[in-house]
């Protein structure tokens, strides 16, 4: 029988944790850009374009 490779699963995981992180940065990143140019004098906030996050992953592979 074959010995479990803990060493794998552990980089796969810590990659998963990588990209989720680096997504939510990007999407913090968008939000804030978005607050800067879509706000309006009165106070108002103008409609925003959102990137699907499925499309964002892929712009940055």
């Amino acid at each position: 029988m074959a010995k479990p490779n803990y060493q794998y699963e552990k980089r796969q995981k810590d990659l998963a944790k990588q990209r989720k992180k680096q997504e939510k940065e990007q999407e913090k990143a968008l939000r804030k850009a978005a607050g800067k140019v879509g706000t309006e004098g009165d106070g108002s906030v103008a409609e925003e374009a959102t990137v699907p996050a499925a499309e964002a992953v892929q712009e940055t592979q």
